[in-house]
């Protein structure tokens, strides 16, 4: 389980379990109990889901190696114009995160953190082209050893209220760390140098740390 869904299962579980146990002692007929009970135990496996953090390792050489920061399904492959940091044109791939996703985030290259910014917003559906620009969201750029600048942008989505990022600005980074968490249902954009050669497709399913989204110049 992923330190971030600690508290959220902990308390979830003693919540559940009072409200239960008061129906049990406190009704005469039981099958109200028995349906609630039941509810109780889908909804926690879903949060227990949800919470949960395989440990991973790419294992393979990440010079210019840009792997994919999460689980979920490729959305947008374009260039784009980027206003916050690089004021130019970037290629952008964006991988969107279901709520059946494993949540947590990896770095997408080895490097030093330059930049990092939190900025609030709106909480639109992550799929949205507009979700990338005007949602909550966190900024975290890194200058790869061979001196590409890679960006990676966590945005809230619809149900997604809290973006947490572990990088700070110095900092070394490296693939196999994590780079933050996203709670329930969210979007991770990389923005990659023009030129970058781009190794999945538009509706392609990615795994963190281990999906090759892309080879630097």
């Amino acid at each position: 389980m992923h330190q971030e869904g600690t508290h959220i299962l902990v308390s979830s579980a003693l919540i559940l379990l009072i409200i239960n146990a008061g129906l049990y002692w406190g009704l005469v007929w039981k099958w109200p109990f028995y349906i609630v009970a039941l509810g109780s135990v889908f909804l926690y496996l879903m949060m227990v889901n949800f919470f949960r953090c395989p440990i991973r390792l790419f294992n393979k050489d990440t010079e210019k190696i840009v792997v994919a920061p999460a689980d979920g399904k490729v959305v947008v492959v374009e260039e784009v114009d980027e206003h916050e940091f690089f004021h130019d044109r970037r290629l952008m791939v964006s991988i969107f995160m279901s709520i059946t996703n494993v949540h947590a985030n990896w770095y997408p290259v080895d490097g030093t953190v330059k930049y990092v910014s939190h900025q609030n917003g709106r909480f639109m559906k992550a799929w949205l082209p507009k979700a990338s620009t005007e949602n909550e969201r966190s900024t975290i750029v890194i200058e790869t050893p061979e001196g590409h600048i890679v960006m990676a942008r966590q945005i809230a989505g619809a149900v997604a209220r809290r973006i947490v990022t572990y990088a700070e600005v110095g900092e070394e980074c490296y693939i196999d760390e994590h780079m933050g968490f996203i709670k329930f249902g969210s979007r991770v954009d990389v923005y990659l140098p023009l030129g970058t050669e781009v190794c999945v497709r538009m509706g392609q399913k990615t795994v963190g740390n281990q999906t090759v989204i892309a080879k630097l110049k």
